[in-house]
């Protein structure tokens, strides 16, 4: 799928992450097709923030699909475990893949967006995924990345024929927490949209002691920028 055509799929979560990823792919001069999942995350709030981030950026289309990885479990996020909570980053076990990886998550959605970029006709599929500020997922690696960007091109008939060829961008890859949201501060994003929590409360409060909340507040820090977070 060729990268001269401006149509980009762009991975939403309502994160931070992800919504630095979708400010860059604009400032590149993209039309933005947002997808975002509702995946029986304890944390279905984001696709609120999410719809948010894409109002935000004039998205050309905000497509929202349905799936039920409760019905599989294994992670935290999605099964009865309890969200692993800390008082710090320096707490977080290096090396480990925490409670909150969900089996195959980023092989799943992106082969959501493989499929809606075909069909649009969309060159590139754009993925907040960071191997530097992150809880040690093995689906944000950037071997990972290239090697589904090679069976993308191998598994649809857009490839296959010749007719486009896709790109997997990952603008943040070699990025910190703290360099990303400085990206984004430059580029006009609202991070008082986002949402990075996995256990919010009733009130879409986020808990403040998961990891995505501990590298948020480490990132913001860091970045020295007022964190526009609602903790409980």
């Amino acid at each position: 799928m060729s990268t001269t055509n401006k149509k980009a799929v762009v991975l939403s979560s309502g994160g931070i992450d992800s919504t630095t990823a979708m400010a860059i792919a604009k400032s590149e001069g993209y039309t933005i097709y947002s997808l975002s999942f509702r995946y029986g995350q304890r944390h279905s709030v984001e696709i609120e923030s999410a719809r948010k981030v894409a109002k935000a950026m004039d998205a050309a289309e905000h497509l929202i699909l349905d799936l039920d990885l409760g019905k599989i479990g294994g992670s935290a996020l999605t099964a009865n475990i309890d969200v692993p909570k800390h008082d710090s980053t320096e707490e977080l076990a290096a090396g480990e893949i925490p409670l909150t990886y969900v089996p195959a998550r980023n092989t799943i959605f992106l082969s959501h967006g493989l499929a809606w970029a075909e069909v649009l006709k969309a060159g590139v599929i754009f993925i907040g995924v960071t191997a530097v500020d992150y809880s040690g997922y093995p689906d944000c690696r950037p071997e990972y990345i290239n090697a589904y960007e090679k069976m993308a091109n191998l598994a649809t008939r857009a490839g296959v024929t010749g007719e486009t060829r896709l790109k997997i961008r990952t603008p943040l890859m070699k990025l910190s927490k703290g360099e990303i949201i400085r990206r984004g501060i430059d580029l006009g994003v609202d991070y008082s949209l986002t949402l990075s929590c996995y256990d919010p409360d009733q009130k879409g409060r986020s808990c403040g002691k998961c990891d995505s909340c501990l590298h948020r507040k480490k990132g913001f820090k860091e970045a020295g920028i007022t964190d526009p977070t609602v903790y409980v």
